[in-house]
């Protein structure tokens, strides 16, 4: 009996501490460095945290290797909900197929998916070197000169390159993928002529585009962005069913306490869902979501699959 008391004590002591969560500073690790889509989106997530919660949450940048540093970081962290990581799309899902047994932690058994933060809408686009003006113009000429036309991305196996993998294999061309360190290069050297085509983020390339820089030629999402709502998408293009992007969302180390866990998915969906928050992601580039820790789940095995599949039948290897 006495055991049992004692039991039962504990477990309310628990749930008690977990109650008054968070009762200090809240860290979120970004594994990629300052000024980018995922940091640029968790610095208005967690200034909208703060408020809230009434406790500071900090944003700690570790960045190197395509997010394997930071993540490896949190993969070790307390299990206890003030050490939390923006993930993406490239570090959840891409990674594990592309480095394999290169990952220094178990990529299956090292997170708690909390929730989907907002969708990274990508955009085709054209630069000076070329004057297609439409998907459709792209696949022509890229037929017509098979091998020949380039599109640059931030390096092999991230979401720019197979972005235009995935654009090859639905409309049955071949494009010559120049990888560079970054999407900044990436966008610059399109920019300057170098390369004819490049699927970014809306957020980096908005101001180029506005500027005429760079043309918009499509988004690769099932549905127009909000902040190019005259530009279409490829599978109205004619690629029926085309839809690829990238994403953010929040995990954790894995063994956090589940009732802690359900509070930040529930307190981000609020965040995101807020006017003002809501208005300066869309103003990024980026669509608010919010969800559920099994629809995040659910989201990053689907896209593990999907690109997975990709990398495989590319035969994509890291530099």
């Amino acid at each position: 009996m006495l055991r049992r008391l004692a039991a039962l004590g504990f477990a309310l002591a628990a749930t008690l501490a977990h109650a008054a969560y968070p009762d200090h500073t809240v860290t979120i690790v970004v594994p990629f460095p300052p000024g980018g889509g995922t940091d640029t989106g968790t610095r208005v997530i967690a200034q909208k945290l703060s408020q809230k919660w009434g406790q500071p949450v900090i944003v700690e940048n570790k960045a190197g290797a395509a997010g394997l540093l930071g993540a490896d970081y949190v993969s070790k962290g307390k299990p206890d909900g003030y050490m939390l990581m923006m993930g993406n799309v490239g570090t959840q899902s891409i990674n594990p197929t592309l480095y394999g047994k290169k990952i220094t932690y178990n990529h299956d058994t090292a997170f708690a998916p909390v929730t989907l933060v907002a969708e990274l809408p990508l955009v085709m686009l054209a630069g000076p070197a070329t004057q297609v003006k439409s998907p459709k113009e792209a696949i022509a000429a890229a037929k017509a000169q098979p091998g020949k036309l380039t599109y640059s991305s931030s390096g092999p196996g991230g979401s720019m390159h197979l972005a235009g993998a995935l654009f090859e294999k639905a409309s049955g061309t071949d494009l010559l993928h120049v990888p560079y360190k970054g999407g900044g290069p990436a966008i610059q050297d399109l920019i300057a002529g170098h390369v004819d085509f490049s699927f970014a983020t809306i957020l980096e390339s908005m101001g180029h585009i506005k500027s005429g820089r760079l043309r918009a030629i499509a988004v690769t999402s099932d549905k127009r962005a909000p902040t190019l709502p005259d530009v279409p998408t490829l599978a109205e293009s004619g690629l029926a069913g085309f839809n690829t992007g990238s994403w953010i969302g929040l995990v954790a180390p894995a063994g956090t306490p589940r009732d802690v866990i359900e509070k930040v998915a529930r307190d981000v969906r609020e965040v995101v869902n807020s006017p003002d928050v809501r208005q300066t992601l869309l103003d990024q580039g980026a669509i608010p979501v919010g969800g559920t820790p099994a629809e995040f789940t659910a989201l990053i095995d689907a896209d593990r699959k999907r690109y997975g599949q990709i990398i495989k039948d590319r035969n994509i290897t890291a530099e």
